[in-house]
């Protein structure tokens, strides 16, 4: 009799064990939200023209095929979730987001969007900032019929989220044509302050929806990517036009969300300096092992940074000795980089900690 019981006391602690795995699982949950920098191939499944569904997309990737994403191999949130020890989070539009999928994340991003709602509508089809928020609505009560109320809202508490929105908004916005609507509308200084205003809308809703652990990512050197340059530089430097509007928005940005975390009354949002991280080898490529910081790998025309990224483009041997993978987007090495000063850039960087230090504290349960 001792002996059944002792066997049936084991059954119950393994019950309990299993039991107690999604709640381990929770802590290393990621949701993604944002542009085609971080997205994974939401747009795989959307009628738009932006897409990275076709080579040579992909041809670092270790299915060496084009999976939507922007890049020729892993992207930042790829390398993001190589940190957190877990499997990328899949896209939301993805069939195979289910079960206990689920419990690893989701990546709600989609090529094209900003801030604005307006931006990016050449695309026509893509996932609107409100739209994928409405969407992580829809995850979380897929969540809760899977692990139930208490549990579901204590993964999302306790999840990292990675937002970028920015940069579309003036390339693919203000600056998309000469006179667009927005430029029209609005002085540059002004349209600064709108975006940042409209941006602390987008987080503080992120805030309700129970993120509780977010990186917001500034915009980078957009006058320096090759699309840039080929459309608008004369002689190969960064295009000082745009390269203001990114010197103008950052602070602002950086200002805004040190405030909400004030108002909140905790370090929620944590920003990410992407600009000085993508200068820092940009001004200085020999350091990284870089040949050519201006000249996307992908592309034809000048700095290979007109139109797509296609089968018929010019590819380089050797992405890792390229800053840029196609005419904006950087290659993994690239990303790599960025994505070691998530991890252990100091504050110049990474503000108010980086990404190692909110890890540490999460296993401290501070």
């Amino acid at each position: 009799m001792d002996a059944a019981l002792g066997r049936l006391l084991v059954s119950v602690l393994c019950l309990l064990a299993a039991a107690a795995e999604p709640a381990a699982a929770a802590a290393r949950a990621f949701f993604v939200f944002g542009d085609s920098l971080v997205d994974n191939g939401n747009n795989n499944y959307l009628l738009t023209t932006a897409r990275a569904d076709a080579p040579p997309y992909g041809i670092d990737f270790p299915t060496h095929r084009a999976t939507g994403r922007f890049s020729n191999g892993l992207n930042i949130p790829d390398i993001i979730s190589e940190h957190l020890g877990a499997e990328p989070a899949l896209p939301y539009l993805s069939p195979e987001l289910r079960g206990v999928k689920l419990l690893v994340g989701a990546n709600f991003a989609s090529a094209g969007v900003g801030i604005l709602n307006d931006t990016g509508i050449q695309f026509v089809n893509i996932i609107r900032i409100g739209d994928q928020l409405q969407y992580f609505q829809e995850y979380q009560r897929k969540l809760r019929a899977l692990i139930g109320e208490e549990q579901a809202a204590q993964l999302v508490s306790q999840a990292l989220v990675l937002i970028t929105l920015g940069g579309n908004d003036f390339v693919n916005n203000y600056y998309l044509v000469p006179m667009s609507v927005r430029s029209r509308q609005y002085a540059l200084p002004d349209y600064v302050r709108f975006l940042v205003s409209e941006y602390r809308n987008i987080l503080s809703r992120l805030y309700e929806l129970g993120a509780r652990k977010v990186i917001v990512t500034g915009t980078g050197p957009i006058g320096c990517v090759p699309a840039e340059l080929a459309m608008r530089s004369p002689n190969g430097e960064c295009v000082a036009e745009l390269m203001r509007a990114v010197t103008l928005f950052n602070p602002q940005l950086v200002d805004m969300v040190r405030g909400l975390n004030r108002a909140i009354g905790a370090d929620v949002f944590v920003t990410a300096n992407t600009m000085r991280m993508n200068f820092d080898y940009i001004n200085n490529p020999q350091r990284f092992g870089f040949t050519n910081v201006q000249v996307a790998c992908c592309g034809q025309g000048p700095y290979n940074g007109i139109g797509l990224c296609t089968p018929a483009s010019n590819v380089c041997a050797n992405r890792d000795v390229f800053a840029f993978w196609d005419a904006f987007h950087p290659t993994e090495r690239a990303s790599r980089i960025i994505v070691d000063q998530f991890m252990h850039g100091n504050t110049d960087y990474m503000h108010p900690m980086n990404l190692s230090t909110i890890l540490a504290m999460d296993r401290e349960g501070l």
